[in-house]
């Protein structure tokens, strides 16, 4: 697949509508953006035709740029020196690209590849914090590749925008407002109390991440690809049934995304063929707009706010008990993350982290450009995002789909594309391990 690059252009907000911005503005980051991933995230969506005009996509992004300014800035820092967006209004990136072929003779949807690092905007060594790239093809269907910074927002607050973004292009109101205090919601009690180990869960040593960065240097990227697993609501059905038959005394029910993550852990730990007294250990994203209580954090919260659930095991437990095990410590651990975890991380970025120079001997453990994390699983639920309602005017979405990033053991969760209550899991995996993992994934045992 061919693409061609027709334009690249700056779009920047409109203040028509909205009051503009004072230039000299900027919005400190908050303790949770500064454990977000420190990169670019790239989701991809493809339309049928009738196509929407470039200027409509153009004009809908002024708009919506209006009112969330954090994605026409820039990351800088404030006048104490600390992590920041600043408000500068220098825009977004906009590019149009086409390909003289039809998109289902590419094949490129259908199977995650290194191809579709051509749909959207580079993911690296850019300034813009928000870009997009629509690429017209023969047939009229459209692709839009959208990358987004990750400590600007999180998948939540990103999907709040997208759907804002869609509204403006077919002239909708395009609330609710995002709510954007980053400090109010974010107070450390007095006196603070640090109730967790938060130097192990969401922080880790510098010098610590440097020896295994040199460790896994050795890695190529085409030791590892990305697997798309598509897993039947009848699979699903049966996957909570045996999940939750027998757990300890009593039987217990657990959510679909436990019950599947809980498969998933055991089926990749298999194909990897660790040592049966190694430590694995699963890290997954836990949203506190649904904990925190004092105060409440409403869905319109435009930032991060999402910590580590982190569940552990010996290899040889998890692969020797049934499922119901592994469901359990999983459960337990997202249990746990609850609002008061989440108030001790905020009094512990207070008293600990009080300034990013004090912060230089720790980085946080969410980093996305470490190629592996074996014998560890990294776990991103995107089943709550509303994919399906991103609509620029000509409907819903028919494939959306995360870009492709081969760093192995880093999993994402999301609705299929079908629409029918499916799950298509996209993991990456070492290729030598490919066929054992294929084969784990659809054994119930």
């Amino acid at each position: 697949m061919k693409v061609k690059i027709e334009s690249s252009t700056t779009v920047k907000p409109a203040y028509d509508l909205s009051p503009r911005v004072p230039s000299d503005a900027y919005i400190s980051l908050s303790a949770f953006d500064k454990v977000a991933y420190d990169s670019h995230i790239g989701v991809i969506y493809a339309y049928r035709p009738p196509p929407m005009p470039t200027a409509t996509l153009k004009l809908g992004l002024q708009t919506v740029l209006a009112v969330y300014p954090e994605w026409a800035g820039r990351l800088g820092k404030n006048h104490r020196g600390e992590a920041a967006i600043l408000l500068n209004d220098r825009g977004v990136r906009f590019v149009e690209a086409s390909v003289s072929s039809r998109l289902d003779q590419t094949l490129t949807l259908l199977k995650p590849s290194p191809a579709l690092l051509n749909l959207h905007p580079p993911l690296k060594g850019i300034d813009e914090l928000l870009q997009v790239q629509v690429t017209r093809f023969a047939c009229g269907s459209v692709v839009i590749g959208f990358t987004a910074h990750h400590s600007v927002a999180d998948g939540q607050a990103t999907s709040n925008f997208l759907v804002a973004w869609g509204k403006a292009c077919r002239g909708l109101d395009i609330g609710p407002l995002p709510i954007r205090d980053r400090s109010s919601f974010f107070i450390p009690r007095d006196p603070p109390a640090v109730e967790f180990d938060h130097f192990t869960t969401e922080y880790t040593s510098r010098k610590i991440y440097e020896e295994e960065m040199a460790r896994l240097s050795c890695i190529e990227p085409n030791d590892i690809v990305m697997q798309r697993v598509h897993f039947s609501v009848d699979f699903l059905v049966k996957l909570k049934a045996r999940a939750g038959s027998a757990d300890e005394s009593r039987p217990r029910r657990y959510s679909t995304f436990v019950c599947l993550v809980a498969h998933l852990w055991r089926a990749i730990t298999r194909a990897r063929s660790l040592s049966s007294d190694d430590t694995t250990q699963l890290s997954l994203s836990v949203n506190g707009r649904s904990r925190m209580n004092n105060p409440r954090v409403l869905n319109q919260y435009f930032g991060n706010l999402v910590l580590w659930a982190v569940p552990k095991a010996r290899v040889k437990d998890l692969l020797r008990e049934p499922l119901p095990y592994a469901a359990r410590l999983i459960n337990d651990a997202i249990t746990m993350v609850d609002g008061g975890y989440f108030q001790s991380f905020i009094d512990f970025a207070a008293t600990k982290l009080r300034s990013d120079a004090e912060a230089v001997d720790v980085i946080p453990t969410a980093a996305v450009d470490k190629p592996v994390v074996c014998p560890d699983l990294e776990v991103d639920s995107w089943l709550r995002i509303p994919f399906y309602d991103l609509d620029f005017g000509c409907g819903s979405p028919y494939v959306f789909m995360p870009t492709y990033l081969p760093n192995e053991g880093c999993i994402l969760v999301l609705p299929s594309y079908v629409g029918d209550g499916t799950i298509d899991v996209f993991a990456p995996v070492f290729k030598d391990q490919l066929d054992a993992f294929r084969q784990n994934c659809y054994i119930l045992d």
